[in-house]
């Protein structure tokens, strides 16, 4: 067999996962060109593909292929849980994930492996920053804004946060289970979830092509979710930069109305300036206890690493 082949070429091994919802135009042909990529690369592999209650003949296809293990989900239940089944169900210690719409270049996936394998990392991305990058205009706004807020959160640049090709340890993965989403911010909450609890992660240039199919994305709802996500995971690893700005923001804004009340309305403002100065105290308090408890608490998400 192919998997046994390539096993003795390296002892390194990906389960590649392949979340499907009514992508039956695209599922064959990504198939077609994974199965050849992989078949010479160095390493052995399997290829899982999750039918997520797709309502098309998506299954029917991926059939045709008797070494693609095909995983059904009786009714459509998101791309995040898509993927944490076949994780939960991956039989390698290295996962890797692709769409089925034909979007990434499959053909780069040995070389994120190659690129995690030696540089010792928890996750390697494709970032869609390559000289091709079809991006619809209408989610370029809500990206780059996206992209500024989790940049501030994990103190650092983040090239690209909810790639859909990448390559990652699957114990690490497992470990945040509890607080991967179902939808489509999956690769977004495993990024932040990473990089604030220091893992290794690196990102590799990808271009990203117009994908085969009806996009599954709903501009204003799933931006409006990954806003809220991001915030949610602010909360559950940096506390403080969230209550630590919006309680200077409010301090300043007490001060400032103090001293234009007390110069231009020719009296203080004094109860009004005292409610905003003890709001922003209060903040600040709150921030630093969510600080202290977050620090002192066991974090099982940085637990000891692989």
């Amino acid at each position: 067999m192919l998997e046994n082949q390539a096993q003795d070429k390296m002892p390194l091994a990906v389960s590649v996962v392949i979340p499907a919802y009514n992508e039956e135009l695209g599922i064959g042909p990504v198939l077609e060109q994974l199965r050849g990529v992989l078949a010479d690369a160095p390493f052995a592999y399997e290829i899982i593909v999750v039918d997520d209650g797709s309502q098309d003949d998506t299954a029917a296809v991926v059939r045709r292929y008797p070494d693609v293990r095909l995983i059904t989900h009786k009714r459509n239940l998101g791309y995040g849980a898509a993927l944490k089944t076949a994780i939960r169900q991956a039989r390698y210690d290295l996962v890797g994930i692709t769409d089925a719409d034909g979007t990434y270049p499959n053909e780069r996936i040995p070389e994120l492996v190659a690129q995690f394998h030696a540089g010792e990392y928890d996750m390697v991305v494709g970032a869609r920053t390559g000289a091709e990058v079809a991006i619809p205009w209408i989610r370029k706004p809500a990206k780059w804004i996206i992209g500024k807020l989790a940049e501030v959160i994990a103190g650092q640049p983040i090239p690209d946060i909810n790639s859909g090709l990448r390559v990652f340890k699957r114990a690490v993965a497992l470990r945040f289970f509890n607080m991967l989403p179902n939808g489509f911010s999956f690769t977004t909450t495993l990024t932040l979830g990473m990089l604030t609890n220091d893992y290794n992660v690196a990102y590799v240039p990808i271009n990203y092509m117009t994908r085969t199919g009806k996009s599954k994305i709903r501009p204003l709802r799933d931006t409006l979710n990954f806003v809220n996500l991001i915030l949610r995971m602010a909360l559950y690893f940096a506390p403080l930069k969230i209550f630590l700005p919006l309680s200077g923001f409010l301090l300043f804004l007490g001060l400032l109305w103090g001293v234009f009340s007390w110069a231009v309305l020719k009296r203080l403002a004094d109860v009004s300036t005292v409610v905003i100065v003890m709001a922003a105290v209060q903040i600040a308090v709150v921030g630093m206890l969510a600080e202290l408890i977050d620090r002192r608490l066991p974090n099982y998400y940085r637990g000891e690493k692989e």
